[in-house]
């Protein structure tokens, strides 16, 4: 019995160190999906502060409200005042105009192959992304190898 005892605790150390080693990538979408779609206003908040590359607990802080009141305005119809369209704007780094266009941003043309490739890639499993994310990192790992010598 103490001999099965161990063996579990080791295991679980075993577990534990395992998990708290693996690297967190930033690409990665987190979250349970919503239930509800977003509102016009939301869906150009949303875009806005991924553009930033912002979280939204991020926003909220910077505007001085909580996650949970700024994730509301991301997805449900909100009327905010003045001087909250003003700060909102400010943090995203846009003008009050642009949250209320819907005029998509101008980029630099349409996506190229490897960008729609990524976005297709980010929908797939947490699991199958990291599969993705090494096979990625191997070619431009033996890339750079192949160009500094």
């Amino acid at each position: 019995m103490a001999g099965l005892l161990r063996l579990i605790f080791v295991t679980m150390q075993a577990i534990f160190v395992t998990q708290a080693t693996r690297p967190y990538n930033q690409g990665m979408k987190t979250g349970r999906p919503s239930k509800y779609p977003r509102s016009p206003f939301g869906a150009r908040l949303h875009a806005l502060r991924e553009a930033a590359g912002l979280s939204q607990a991020q926003v909220a802080d910077k505007l001085g409200i909580t996650q949970t009141a700024y994730a509301v305005w991301e997805r449900h119809p909100v009327a905010l005042r003045p001087e909250q369209i003003e700060q909102v704007a400010v943090v995203l780094g846009v003008t009050a105009e642009q949250l209320f266009t819907t005029a998509k941003p101008r980029g630099s043309g349409p996506a190229g192959k490897l960008r729609q490739v990524f976005e297709r890639a980010s929908s797939l499993p947490r699991d199958q992304q990291k599969h993705v994310l090494r096979v990625v990192q191997d070619a431009l790992t033996a890339y750079e190898v192949r160009k500094a010598g």
